[in-house]
């Protein structure tokens, strides 16, 4: 597909011409007395996932081993915690395998969705085993009901197995979405959907034109229109993509895009997804000098929603992979420029330098990824 464009923000704009960034001390923090400091251990738990809930008025946290639910109307109440830890045959395992014992061979939860009205469905890595389960949170919040509610089953396909690996998901009436490492090793990336009555459904396996060594960054379900069954859902990652001399690999920002009901094909794509499409997130700047700064790694991605999702707004923060120049930058994009990218010409390499340009043959019917 043919590259965005976006209109940048740097620190250096939002400062009036003089770049900076401002922090606060812990100290300075409590000074505000807008924060609530709270410990449930003394050893690291790498805290990641954050999921709100604004139903019920709480915050669930998930780390190492833990998952917590905090009453985001006070900050000050003591929140409802489960204790989750992988089994210690599975961590025995882990470390005979030469897994890190601290940041490693333990449960560190990567997946918090919503389910039902009553209960999240969560995921850890298990020690190098992913596991799911259910978990009620009650109806309402004044029931303070925080409980692992079933038997634990396999999270191969849901959480990537390393915790240090990024798995971003979401969830769609009771199917889920997951972009993760789908094996113990860490070389088999996919997009997949599990959980389901239907087949599941993925990326190609090891085809670098589909997902090429990807660090996810975040996914989202985005409407393209008032028809609730045109939403498509959106991921957002990293890849190392070979320039065109095929010799070294440049990190570029990616945006994917499935239909949720896209079921695979019939003969090639069995249990593959028909409507995957990919475009690069393109974020720069331009020097007084004329020259042209890039900004390749996404780090994070914020949605500003709108009531005509059309005008949906999507921010992303992105630094530099150069040696030479470290920053960065915030880029916007319009969710009609993006649908308009993936609605435009497709890119092939040709020529002696076999350079992407775009596609001027006949589209097939019906048009990939519809």
């Amino acid at each position: 597909m043919s590259d965005l464009l976006a209109f940048v923000i740097t620190a250096k704009d939002i400062l009036g011409g003089k770049s900076g960034v401002v922090c606060l001390s812990f100290a300075e923090l409590q000074a505000t007395k807008t924060s609530q400091f709270y410990a449930l251990s003394h050893h690291p738990l790498d805290y990641r996932i954050l999921m709100m809930d604004e139903d019920q008025d709480r915050i669930y946290v998930g780390s190492k081993d833990h998952i917590l639910s905090l009453n985001i109307n006070n900050i000050s109440q003591e929140p409802l915690s489960i204790f989750w830890p992988a089994s210690a045959n599975r961590v025995d395992e882990c470390k005979m395998a030469g897994k890190d014992p601290a940041h490693g061979c333990g449960n560190f939860v990567r997946v918090i969705q919503t389910f039902n009205r009553t209960h999240l469905y969560v995921c850890g890595s298990g020690a190098f085993s992913p596991v799911c389960a259910y978990l009620n949170r009650g109806r309402r919040s004044e029931e303070q009901v925080f409980k692992i509610d079933s038997k634990c089953e396999s999270g191969k396909g849901r959480c990537s197995f390393n915790p240090n690996v990024n798995t971003v998901s979401v969830m769609i009436n009771e199917e889920l979405f997951s972009g993760m490492y789908i094996d113990f090793m860490g070389t088999d990336a996919a997009i997949f959907r599990s959980l389901t009555r239907r087949n599941a459904v993925r990326t190609d396996q090891h085809n670098s034109k589909w997902l090429s060594e990807p660090i996810f960054v975040d996914a989202h379900l985005i409407p393209d229109g008032t028809d609730p069954n045109d939403a498509k859902v959106y991921f957002f990652f990293k890849e190392k993509l070979t320039d065109n001399s095929g010799s070294t690999k440049q990190i570029h920002s990616m945006i994917a895009r499935i239909c949720p009901n896209d079921t695979g094909g019939q003969r090639s794509l069995v249990n593959k997804w028909t409507t995957y499409l990919k475009a690069r997130l393109v974020c720069s700047v331009m020097d007084d000098d004329g020259t042209e700064t890039y900004f390749d790694e996404l780090e994070d991605v914020f949605l500003l929603e709108t009531d005509n999702p059309r005008t949906t707004m999507i921010y992303g923060i992105f630094t530099t992979s150069s040696s030479v120049f470290k920053g960065s930058a915030v880029c916007v994009y319009h969710l009609s420029d993006i649908q308009r990218v993936f609605n435009g010409p497709f890119a092939h390499k040709e020529g002696p330098n076999h350079q992407l340009i775009p596609y001027q043959g006949r589209i097939p019917y019906p048009r990939p990824g519809t």
